[in-house]
């Protein structure tokens, strides 16, 4: 048996098996061995049903059946009842005014059971369990569960991620007849001997034995801390490289005169963040390698500014020393059509006096600005037209959504990239823009997106971090209030005296459209489609409401976010899809419907739509849970001071899993789970750099190299 041998070779695997391991992406016998257990159940306090005795609090696994509901004799209580067995006994088990349960769980159905043991001897039964589902029971029913625990060797049981087809237990038996065959002396480790000794990490045999098969908690919380460090390793080792291509790559250079006359015309003064961003960026654009640099900074806090004034920079130099002709080139890129027109008339607003074209591209149009006919205005062009230009240097600003990117669209000397929420975008992106320039073009990824420090470590781990921690002045800050059922009324109000003074204000929601009765859940949620009509009959009657959501045409979207920057609708009623890029100053009101539902970062996020103006902003996060746990989350809305803060704790409190681009991180759950290890993320980025300096090809670490290759292609490199 050897590490990249097919599983089907050692093993019968059926097609249903086939299919359900291929979507886990596990194929070989090292990708099953790498396929880790989520959590432990220790199987050493299991109790058996037929052990169970009065007053005991149990915790039982077995299969459940006998539901249905009935009412008490006497006191006429709604019961759900049944019994569950384990293959030892059978035990009655009753859950008092819930008899919903005897409709959501299901007869043969394999659960964990927690509660009292209750009733008289001879007529004991489990009363009010906590149920958990599960897909099969810890040991297989042919194993003894309950007889001579204790001569086994591990109680410390893994349950590993599953899907339709394949169960943890085949995972762990599996694994287990793997290990007997002798896979482990096959094994090489890719991470050198010297890096595991320094930060005493368990070598890979040792590692995959300990999260496999444990005898003891401390042996798990090791092999997963040295797993956790290996994948933020291979990352930090891709951003590494990435880097090194970028720094090697030949770019523009050019001078940056005449910025501080571009900014004094701004109707503002630039904040201290924003003034030392611009220094660094410049700084960069006269050095000897492209820029690549993260801005981050929350919704308002001025990135456009910065953006514009880099521009600026850009699109006043020459391409080549010495000639006092044509212009370097800048790429602005957006993820949407309403973001893209709306940088559009920020640039033309910024560019308006200076003779420098600005033109706009997105999968509904062209435009550019100025228009010869009005030159204070922008004209529609065509497609074709547009490219032209743009291919012969005369237009040195293309703003657009990903259409920036179609093979059609060439430039002439691309020297700067700025791309807006867009942060996967990767070395071979940039060079696929810039097409038959053999320079790098400087990148500024832009994000409003708060991101915690470790995770920008890893995930944007080849770029340069820049924070805006300071908000323009004249900018108040939200009053943020988590609104209970009881305290609606007065939030209603509220917005309405708000209306009543000419503000505006959005109503978020979580869905689109009420459910299917038939599909009817017992979640509720409220959609745009159903609040708006509800508010138009009650709350907000004599306003004028609007409705915006993800299954609008980009028209449709477009002119109902017209009609409320132009105040022909006074409320909102949306969807998250108002999170990015809405600018209407005059909305100082919003009211999100099932707060609970959304992130912290998200909810910070929707919350920053009504801070573009200069009146004071507020924020309603509404939720109906009785939850302490969300209670006290939400309360972070109201006392963290920024987005960063919020971000650090949405990841201790939360977990990683929440977090913004985690699905898109190429991270597992254990690799999101190390990013709450700030040492461990620094101790594997500072490792991984020190590799690709001594060793840029990885030709002494070929098995390092082949796991790059995996770690592309969950990143979506292209």
């Amino acid at each position: 048996m050897k590490p990249t041998d097919p599983l089907a070779e050692h093993f019968r695997i059926d097609s249903i098996h086939k299919k359900a391991l291929s979507r886990l992406r596990i194929e070989t016998i090292e990708d099953l061995l790498l396929h880790l257990p989520k959590r432990y159940e220790d199987i050493a306090n299991i109790q058996s049903v037929g052990g169970l005795s009065l007053g005991e609090d149990a915790v039982v696994y077995g299969q459940i059946g006998g539901l249905k509901s009935r009412k008490a004799w006497k006191s006429r209580r709604p019961i759900a009842e049944g019994w569950v067995e384990d293959g030892s006994a059978r035990m009655k088990v009753m859950w008092f005014n819930q008899p919903y349960l005897a409709k959501m769980l299901t007869n043969g159905m394999y659960v964990k059971l927690s509660g009292k043991v209750t009733g008289s001897e001879g007529k004991l039964y489990l009363a009010n369990p906590e149920v958990e589902k599960l897909d099969s029971l810890p040991i297989d029913r042919h194993d003894s569960i309950f007889k001579d625990t204790e001569k086994l060797d591990e109680t410390l049981y893994p349950v590993y991620p599953e899907t339709k087809g394949v169960t943890s237990k085949w995972f762990f038996h599996t694994v287990k007849k793997c290990f007997d065959k002798g896979i482990l002396d096959e094994l090489s480790d890719p991470i050198p001997e010297a890096i595991l000794k320094k930060y005493n990490l368990p070598e890979l045999t040792v590692a995959l034995q300990w999260i496999h098969t444990p005898k003891k908690a401390e042996h798990t919380e090791s092999a997963r801390k040295r797993f956790a460090f290996e994948e933020v390793f291979y990352i930090q080792t891709q951003k590494a490289r990435e880097r090194a291509t970028v720094e090697s790559a030949a770019c523009y250079q050019f001078t940056t005169d005449g910025v501080e006359e571009f900014i004094s015309r701004f109707p503002f003064t630039l904040t201290g963040s924003q003034q030392s961003a611009i220094d660094a960026i410049l700084e960069d654009f006269n050095g000897k390698h492209a820029m690549s640099r993260l801005l981050e900074g929350d919704v308002g806090s001025g990135k456009t500014a910065v953006a514009a004034t880099t521009a600026y920079a850009v699109a006043t130099s020459r391409p080549d020393a010495g000639k006092d002709w044509g212009n370097l080139q800048v790429a602005y890129m957006a993820p949407t059509e309403i973001l893209a027109k709306q940088h559009f008339e920020s640039f033309i607003e910024y560019f308006h006096h200076l003779p420098i074209q600005v033109g706009l591209i997105t999968g509904s149009g062209c435009m550019k600005f100025p228009s010869k006919v009005d030159p204070t205005k922008p004209t529609k062009i065509s497609k074709a037209q547009l490219l032209k230009w743009v291919k012969n240097g005369e237009i040195p600003i293309l703003i657009g959504t990903h259409a920036l990117i179609y093979k059609s669209v060439e430039f002439k000397h691309l020297a700067h990239v700025i791309i807006d929420e867009q942060h996967r975008f990767g070395t071979n992106q940039r060079k696929a823009l810039a097409k038959k320039d053999a320079r790098m073009p400087h990148l500024l990824s832009m994000t409003a997106t708060p991101i915690p420090r470790t995770l920008a470590l890893t995930v944007y781990g080849d770029l340069d971090i820049t924070l805006l921690e300071e908000m323009p002045s004249g900018r108040k800050p939200i009053i943020t209030d988590i609104v209970t059922p009881e305290k609606q009324k007065d939030m209603y109000e509220h917005v309405r005296s708000q209306l009543d003074e000419g503000r505006q204000a959005y109503v978020i929601c979580p869905r689109i459209d009420e459910p299917d009765p038939d599909k009817a859940t017992a979640l509720r949620l409220k959609s745009v489609k159903a609040e708006a009509k509800r508010l138009k009959e009650t709350e907000f009657k004599e306003y004028r409401i609007g409705i915006l959501h993800g299954k609008m045409t980009p028209k449709e979207k477009d002119d109902v976010m017209k009609q409320f920057a132009d105040h022909e609708i006074d409320v909102l009623v949306a969807t998250s899809v108002v999170e990015v890029g809405v600018n209407v100053p005059n909305a100082t009101n919003i009211i999100i419907e099932g707060a609970e539902r959304f992130g912290l970062s998200q909810l910070h996020q929707l919350r920053g739509r009504v801070i573009r103006g200069t009146h004071q902003p507020y924020c309603f996060a509404v939720t109906d849970s009785k939850s302490d746990k969300t209670k006290e989350r939400l309360k972070a809305l109201t006392s963290a001071k920024n987005g960063f803060e919020l971000a650090e704790y949405d990841l201790a409190f939360r977990g990683s899993g929440e977090l913004y681009g985690a699905k898109q991180s190429g991270l597992t759950d254990l690799g999101m789970e190390a990013l709450k290890n700030i040492k461990l993320v620094e101790a594997a980025r500072t490792e991984a750099y020190a590799l690709v300096e001594s060793d840029p090809e990885l030709e002494q670490h070929p098995r390092i190299r082949e796991r790059l290759l995996s770690v592309e292609e969950s990143l979506h490199m292209e």
